[in-house]
């Protein structure tokens, strides 16, 4: 069946996606996020761990522990104040630890489309519409999460139960070890722990990575229609276009004037290259190229010259040598003389009011170019 333009069937452009990045709508994968704070945890606390430990053991004895001078001079709020600048840097480290990760592989994940929104951070009444979240949660997108949920607890619950039972042995003899041995193997257990969930939850990203990139790309498919607005906005109007170029060739002319008022005439191609030259045997011994161009500066040239009164002459080979061998103000190439001379000589016979046929130009077959500039052997002019 054909497909319509209003069927949203076609791969979002660079600039959907560039459009829908500038709005916060990127890649994004709460459960990396998830991944790389328990990832940074599990190593703050395997090698900080000795910090948070005195941390929270220094706090526990400052509020258990009291003397006379603590109950004479009771002050609650200096205490609490003391137990906070005792606790807070190690929380602050690990939290800034975990923010930082959580950044670094949320932005990664977006790829060169990621970007930070400040404005998704400001509250918008739309987030607290309770019927778009009913819709969400009873919405397909709710069942999806349903069934990432259930698996997370699966493959989550079997991970803490092989890591709980490969403790138990550990956990029996600890009625008979001192109360050191005991927080150590605590906080073995613990980080142990946090390291294996952070592996369940890392496996569970990278199943979540293709779900999000799919479930994007489906979002901001588009139409046939929205393809063809988008390159009508990109390029612009048709008197846009021509705007552009009617600019284009004024700053060209600009640049070529003071050459063609010197040209004699013109070689073309007829349309995609335009040669001006000239001969004058007190400036060099051989027709030199006063200017040269291809596309817009091609029909600037040609422009000026019929402004000027210029001759102007299809010669496509030998446009195309003279184009690819010469720069301006440069003479011509020896074995370009007689091809130049032919055309110079019937160039001369106008002006002087022949009527003559135009000549057979003959060009070297090693100098003999298509389009691109590549060797292209051809019929003569």
């Amino acid at each position: 069946m054909a497909e319509t333009a209003g069927e949203k069937t076609l791969d979002p452009t660079e600039k959907r996606l560039k459009d829908a990045a500038k709005n916060g709508d990127v890649l994004r994968s709460r459960e990396l996020a998830v991944a790389a704070s328990a990832l940074v945890g599990a190593a703050f606390m395997k090698a900080g761990g000795g910090w948070l430990l005195t941390s929270l053991s220094d706090t526990m004895h400052m509020g258990l522990v009291w003397d006379r001078s603590a109950i004479d001079d009771f002050q609650p709020g200096k205490l609490m104040m003391a137990i906070m600048l005792r606790v807070a840097p190690p929380v602050l480290v690990l939290t800034c630890m975990a923010i930082a990760a959580t950044l670094i592989v949320q932005l990664g994940f977006a790829g060169r489309h990621g970007r930070f929104v400040a404005g998704n951070i400001a509250p918008r009444g739309s987030r607290l519409d309770p019927t778009k979240g009913i819709s969400k949660i009873f919405g397909t997108q709710g069942w999806i999460e349903v069934g990432k949920g259930l698996l997370k607890l699966a493959l989550l619950g079997a991970i803490t139960w092989f890591w709980a039972r490969s403790r138990i042995g550990g956990l029996i003899e600890l009625s008979a070890a001192n109360l050191s041995s005991q927080l150590a193997f605590a906080w073995e257990a613990i980080t142990s722990l946090m390291f294996q969930l952070s592996g369940g939850f890392i496996i569970i990203a990278l199943f979540d990575w293709p779900v999000q990139w799919l479930r994007r790309r489906n979002r901001l498919r588009m139409s046939l229609q929205e393809v063809k607005d988008e390159g009508k906005e990109s390029e612009g109007s048709p008197e846009a276009k021509m705007a552009r170029r009617r600019r284009q060739r004024q700053i060209a002319m600009g640049a070529i004037g003071a050459a063609m008022r010197r040209a004699q005439f013109v070689v073309t191609n007829p349309t995609h290259f335009s040669i001006a030259l000239v001969y004058d045997p007190e400036l060099a011994p051989a027709p030199v190229v006063l200017a040269k161009g291809r596309g817009e500066k091609a029909l600037a040239i040609r422009e000026m010259a019929a402004e000027l009164e210029v001759p102007c002459l299809e010669f496509p080979g030998l446009a195309r040598a003279l184009y690819y061998t010469t720069r301006d103000n440069q003479m011509i190439r020896e074995d370009l003389y007689a091809a130049v001379a032919g055309v110079l000589g019937f160039v001369l016979s106008l002006k002087r009011g022949e009527r003559r046929e135009t000549p057979t130009i003959e060009v070297p077959v090693s100098l003999r170019f298509d389009a691109e500039g590549k060797p292209a052997p051809e019929q003569t002019d």
